[in-house]
């Protein structure tokens, strides 16, 4: 795994990603994004953002970046980071998991409806094998028996034990306004339908790269999840 990045791959394989979906939506260009606030008024109440971070805890911090899906490996890694350091004599209430979905990863974050209304599936190309089609269901955040290694390895399971999962608005904001223009909808009702959407107990956050400096900040550790 990559300890550094190669600032011109990054930004070439980042500038690629995105005229790849605008294709997909059939998209020729995308316009500067302002993203609106969780306060509904163009700014976040930072007080309520920093007593989130301020729930960080224990000896052991890790943060899992997120970008894809990446058939759920951020839920099998932040499962795994918990799990062995219980096994190394440290309870699940003096460590934290955090878990950043960012770019491709954001669907993890939203409901079933979501998944299939919009199908999500297709659109991020995730495809659930009970039925070797195009996903139209969150596959992590309760996945059905045997779907993942362990039961235990769900957001939600994980987030009962205390894991931290956050979503980046920017990543919704951009995503919806390309599907929105794509089907002649209204973006701005279109993300306030996703943004509705959001698991409860998963955090709205500026970005995702905000959030993993302020999680690095609390003294969490870095981790690349795909």
């Amino acid at each position: 795994m990559k300890a550094k990045f190669d600032q011109k791959t990054d930004r070439r394989e980042f500038l690629g990603t995105l005229a790849t979906g605008a294709a997909a939506l059939g998209i020729t260009s995308l316009a500067t994004t302002q993203v609106s606030g969780a306060s509904g008024n163009g700014t976040y109440d930072v007080s309520q953002l920093e007593d989130w971070f301020s729930s960080i805890k224990g000896k052991h911090k890790m943060v899992f970046d997120a970008v894809t899906a990446n058939e759920g490996f951020s839920v099998i890694w932040s499962y795994t980071f918990m799990a062995s350091n219980n096994l190394t004599g440290t309870p699940d209430n003096d460590l934290t998991a955090m878990v950043v979905l960012r770019s491709k990863a954001i669907p993890l974050a939203l409901d079933d409806k979501l998944w299939s209304k919009y199908k999500l599936g297709k659109m991020f190309k995730l495809v659930d094998y009970s039925t070797n089609a195009s996903a139209e269901r969150n596959l992590y955040w309760a996945p059905k028996e045997g779907e993942m290694p362990e039961n235990g390895m769900a957001i939600k399971s994980l987030m009962e034990r205390g894991a931290m999962f956050c979503v980046c608005e920017t990543a919704l904001t951009m995503t919806t306004r390309m599907y929105a223009k794509s089907k002649g909808l209204d973006p701005a009702e279109v993300k306030k339908e996703w943004i509705a959407g959001i698991h409860p107990g998963i955090q709205l956050v500026p970005s995702g790269v905000w959030a993993i400096d302020r999680a690095q900040q609390h003294g969490c550790s870095y981790c690349s999840a795909g």
